[in-house]
Formats: C-alpha cells, structure tokens, sequence
C-alpha cells in the first residue's frame, strides 16, 4: 500500500470476482468483502498512526469497522498496550487474524455490533473509512461521540466522504498519495484524519 509500506496485508486483487466466489461457495448471499480492500481513510489514518505513535502507546484501543485489520495493526505496531478489532462480518475477522499474524502483532477480534455503545471502555478509539455510506454514518458518528464525551481519544480517517460533520471534527493531518483501495476510491488522492470532539468541547467553541 503506497501510505503504508510497513505493513502486509492479504487482499483481493478484485473485491468482486472474490465476492461472487463466496457467495456460490456460500450458496447466499452476504455483505460486500469490505475487508478484502485497504479503504482509503484507513489507510490515511494507519499512516498517522505509525507517524505519530504517542497517539496509542500503551494504551488500550478500539477498532472498529476493522475490516482488513489494517488500523488495528498499526496502532499494535506503535505500541499499543491491548488492542481489539472489531467488525461484525466473520469473514473479517478471519482477514484480520491472518493479517495480525502476518505482521507479528496480537490483536483481539471482538464480532459484537459495538455501535450502541461508547467503545467498552477503550483509551483510544479508532475508525478508518467508517462512514461511507449514510446509515453506517448515522451509527457510528453518535457512536464517536459518546467514546469521545467519556473522555477516550478519538481518531477518524477520512477522503472526504459527504456525511462528515465537521462541527464534530478537529483536523490533525492531510495526506496526498495515489492510493490503492476498492475500485470507488479510485480517483481518490486526498485523505484527512481527525480528532472526533467531545460536546462539551463542540459547545464551548460556540
């Protein structure tokens, strides 16, 4: 991946020739392979991750949407004290068991849906390209939030997608770079990361 190098994935060479496999394997229909794909913001927000490691350093961590796994290694990789993938598709959590081996680092798979919480706790809470779509979006920004109004870290990668709330949002880096994602990102050359703020902090500014 042209943002991060250090680290190794497997992914699909073609997201929809491998879902069309799996679903005659399966015989049904299921979800689009999002994990088979390093999606833009997150591959944005590993890269701020790695770069500025301070950010999840012996802390705790929560990532969600984990898709291919590739936050959750990076944050591992930066020093981490503990962290848990989480993703609620079990061909995901297979992705980001294989990837967490493939780069040495533990991570802890968790396929509860999370959304209606505040993170379990987490010190650090992070999601890459989780609002790309608008009902996704209107889970997990609330989500965000409450993680952020009991006083986790919060970090948010985005490329520039149409339900950010910027009222919500601090930015923190810009990176540009031809980056390899699912075939919808193609075009894609931009990609933020955010601190996700706390209601309190949204209010006082006003």
């Amino acid at each position: 991946m042209p943002l991060v190098p250090e680290v190794r994935l497997f992914l699909a060479e073609d997201a929809i020739i491998l879902w069309a496999r799996l679903e005659a394997t399966a015989g049904r229909s299921l979800p689009a392979p999002y994990w088979a794909s390093a999606w833009t913001g997150g591959q944005a927000l590993a890269r701020y991750i790695l770069d500025h490691p301070a950010a999840v350093a012996g802390r705790t961590v929560l990532d969600i949407a984990s898709g291919s796994g590739l936050v959750a290694i990076a944050a591992a990789m930066a020093g981490a004290r503990a962290v848990t993938a989480n993703d609620v598709d079990p061909y995901a959590i297979a992705a980001i068991s294989a990837n967490a081996r493939a780069n040495g680092v533990v991570i802890r798979p968790a396929t509860r849906d999370l959304l209606d919480g505040d993170g379990d706790g987490a010190e650090v809470v992070l999601a890459g390209d989780a609002l790309y779509d608008g009902l996704m979006a209107r889970r997990v920004m609330p989500f965000l939030i409450r993680a952020a109004d009991r006083g986790a870290h919060v970090l948010l990668g985005d490329p520039g997608r149409q339900h950010l709330p910027a009222d919500r949002l601090r930015p923190l880096a810009t990176y540009h770079a031809a980056i390899t994602g699912p075939p919808e990102d193609a075009q894609i050359r931009r990609a933020d990361v955010f601190a996700v703020r706390a209601t309190t902090d949204t209010l006082q500014q006003r």
